[in-house]
């Protein structure tokens, strides 16, 4: 029961710290500047691209890094500008997901492991009785003790796990959109300055 319980005690810590890690991160990455849409969007209608580029490089966020690869291949098509882009962008939400489906493997891990506890519990208080000519209650209480902390602890640390995942999968969600339509605007800008 120890063994079970240091374990889920372990992927507790680790849940808790991959969700405020994460939400962290995320939370860094969804922060807009308008500013810098802006300063872009007058770069490019200046066709200044070599300052939009130097702002790019100078502003540390997932729109600006995915701009930048935009105005990289600014003399091609406008096919290859979005290709790049969308293709900054699956690494831009590849770097947010990191680390979010280890949560979800938790959830399901936990409950299983404090499961395994349960079934440990069980087969000790099954050997007293076996042994035993007379056991008492006290005996079967203790394995039988053993095996419902341990489904529970199990049961506590995947729903924690379950609902951080959920929580950061939506944030994430959040951020794909804001970034897909501050794409899509300077595609647009691209698109009446040519």
């Amino acid at each position: 029961g120890n063994l079970v319980m240091a374990v889920l005690l372990i992927l507790s810590i680790l849940a808790i710290y991959i969700l405020i890690e994460r939400y962290f991160a995320i939370q860094k990455e969804s922060l807009e500047d308008e500013n810098f849409l802006m300063s872009i969007r007058k770069f490019v209608e200046e066709k200044n691209i070599e300052k939009a580029k130097i702002l790019c490089k100078n502003t540390d966020s997932p729109i600006s890094r995915m701009i930048e690869k935009g105005l990289d291949r600014i003399d091609k098509p406008m096919t290859d500008i979005s290709s790049a882009i969308e293709n900054q962008g699956k690494l831009e939400i590849y770097k947010m997901d990191n680390k979010i489906t280890n949560l979800a493997t938790i959830s399901g891990a936990a409950p299983m492991i404090g499961f395994l506890g349960t079934v440990i519990g069980m087969i000790i208080a099954f050997q007293k009785m076996a042994r035993e000519v007379h056991v008492s209650p006290p005996d079967l209480a203790g394995g039988i003790y053993t095996a419902m902390i341990t489904t529970a602890a199990g049961l506590v640390v995947g729903i924690i796990a379950y609902i951080s995942y959920n929580y950061l999968v939506n944030k994430v969600d959040k951020v794909i959109f804001q970034l897909e339509a501050r794409t899509t605007e300077f595609l647009d800008v691209l698109h009446h300055n040519n």
